[in-house]
């Protein structure tokens, strides 16, 4: 890899690498959204090509989808598949127990119907994004277009009877104009800086008129693949209770994933 990456970049690379294992030819897999994410749609694309990996792949996302297309990997619709042996997906937090914030890249809605429509979740990350206590990440929340700004309130009120830090909400913009997920909503980030309860919070936010969706993905998750930047991984097993340490190589030549960004 080339010397210009980051340490954080590294241990997104060698998460994503390590977790390409969990794949088995003839597998239906559901492709994740995100940097991290990518780099492991790449590395299955180069499987697919050079040593004949079949797999049919369910993407969480438009761009993911094309991603997969370009790298050579045959995309299918949920519909089409029905079901899941597997779904690797990044996070933009998880704890001790393996509960998630997704939806910083936006996709969260079909992330987790694709990750709940499997037997198994894998979530790549980087050591940075481990917290004791979910929040510091804004938590995304999907929300319908009609009467948005209602479904804001209406949030607002409800932050004020759960044990959270902060109860900040903000329409996600991206160009200056609301930002449209790939199903057409927009999403609100709610800015709660410690979330004491999240199955509480979860359950009240989607009992919202408006809310499609929120970002915690709880008891979905079944192991965690955490990089390093010095090519160390931890794989953590949520049901078996194991932690396995790995060292991964980063080849020179394997710097065909600059192009990836978050």
């Amino acid at each position: 890899m080339s010397s210009e990456f980051s340490p954080i970049d590294k241990a997104k690379f060698v998460a994503a690498k390590r977790a390409v294992d969990y794949v088995d030819d003839g597998m239906r897999v559901g492709l994740g959204t995100g940097s991290t994410a990518a780099w492991m749609v790449k590395m299955l694309g180069e499987l697919v090509r050079d040593e004949g990996l079949k797999i049919k792949a369910v993407p969480t996302s438009n761009r993911t989808a094309q991603l997969a297309r370009d790298v050579g990997i045959d995309v299918f619709t949920l519909d089409q598949v029905k079901w899941l042996d597997l779904t690797i997906d990044g996070a933009d937090e998880f704890d001790a127990n393996l509960n998630l914030i997704k939806g910083g890249g936006g996709a969260l809605l079909q992330e987790k119907i694709v990750a709940t429509a499997s037997d198994q979740m894998i979530v790549i990350s980087d050591a940075s994004k481990a917290v004791e206590t979910l929040g510091a990440f804004p938590l995304p929340v999907e929300v319908v277009k009609f009467g948005w700004q209602t479904t804001k309130e209406l949030i607002e009120e409800c932050l004020s009877n759960v044990n959270v830090l902060g109860s900040a909400v903000s329409l996600r913009l991206q160009n200056d104009a609301p930002m449209l997920t790939d199903e057409g909503h927009y999403i609100l980030d709610l800015h709660l800086k410690r979330i004491q309860n999240p199955r509480e919070l979860s359950l009240i936010l989607n009992q919202v008129p408006g809310v499609v969706e929120n970002g915690l993905f709880l008891d979905i998750a079944d192991a965690i693949v955490i990089g390093h930047g010095d090519g160390r991984v931890e794989v953590r097993d949520i049901n078996n209770g194991t932690v396995e340490q790995e060292q991964i190589d980063i080849l020179l030549n394997e710097n065909l994933f600059a192009d990836i960004e978050d």
